[in-house]
C-alpha cells in the first residue's frame, strides 16, 4: 500500500530519468502532487504533464527533459520560517543557487525562491537538482 505518494512519484521520475526515458506515468494521482510537478515545470526540470483519468484514481504522464540530478521527499515535512530557508537550503541541496526546495504556504505550492520573495514559510515538501 502506498503511503506517500509525492515521495513515490519523485522515485518514478528519478529512475526514469536515470533509464534516459523520454516519459513516465506516475499512479496514484493526488493534487498535492500536481501541484509539486507544476512547480517543476515552472522551473524548467520536466516538460509537458497531463492527468490521465483511469477511473480509480487517476495517473499523471510526464515528460522528462534529462535536467534532473537527484530529486526526492523530504520526510517529515519540517516547518520552516521565512528566515530559516537558508538553513534548510545548505542542508538539501547540493550548493548555492543550485536547485529548489518545493514547498507549502498558506499561499499555495511554491519553490523557496517564491516564498523567500514573499517573506512566508511554510512546510517542506520536496527538493530537485
Amino acid at each position: 500500500m502506498n503511503m506517500d505518494t509525492i515521495a513515490n512519484g519523485l522515485t518514478t521520475i528519478m529512475n526514469n530519468e536515470m533509464r534516459r526515458k523520454k516519459e513516465c506515468y506516475i499512479m496514484p494521482a493526488s493534487k498535492l502532487l500536481g501541484n509539486v510537478l507544476r512547480v517543476m515545470q515552472m522551473n524548467g526540470y520536466i516538460g509537458e504533464f497531463e492527468f490521465i483519468d483511469d477511473g480509480r484514481t487517476g495517473k499523471f504522464r510526464v515528460q522528462l527533459l534529462g535536467r534532473i540530478n537527484k530529486c526526492g521527499a523530504i520526510r517529515p515535512r519540517f516547518s520552516f520560517k521565512a528566515k530559516e530557508l537558508e538553513n534548510w537550503e545548505k542542508t538539501y541541496l547540493p550548493s548555492r543557487d543550485m536547485g529548489i526546495l518545493i514547498v507549502t504556504t498558506s499561499q499555495g505550492v511554491m519553490s523557496h525562491h517564491e516564498a523567500k520573495k514573499r517573506g512566508i514559510g511554510g512546510k517542506l515538501l520536496a527538493y530537485v537538482y
